[in-house]
């Protein structure tokens, strides 16, 4: 999975090998195919300082996964792109 962060805009862009490649063959690939990549539409993210106390942060992911579900932004902005897709 490939993210593109530009400011507060992130486009991401998915890839699926058959075995579980090489980093030379993963590098060989974006080498040769890095234009032809399709990213999804930008979707707003906001960057966050991180916490020090890991307490803190564990409550917060906890807050977090109720509220939006699992899964990152990314994987929701390749969900969004699906729908998009199947309409």
């Amino acid at each position: 999975m490939l993210e593109s962060i530009e400011g507060d805009q992130m486009q991401v862009c998915k890839v699926t090998f058959g075995a579980e490649p090489t980093e030379q063959e993963v590098l060989e690939f974006l080498d040769r195919n890095w234009n032809k990549l399709k990213y999804s539409k930008p979707v707003v993210t906001e960057v966050k300082a991180k916490p020090k106390n890991p307490k803190r942060l564990q409550r917060e992911a906890r807050k977090q996964t109720l509220n939006t579900g699992i899964g990152t932004k990314s994987q929701q902005a390749l969900k969004q792109q699906q729908e998009e897709n199947k309409l």
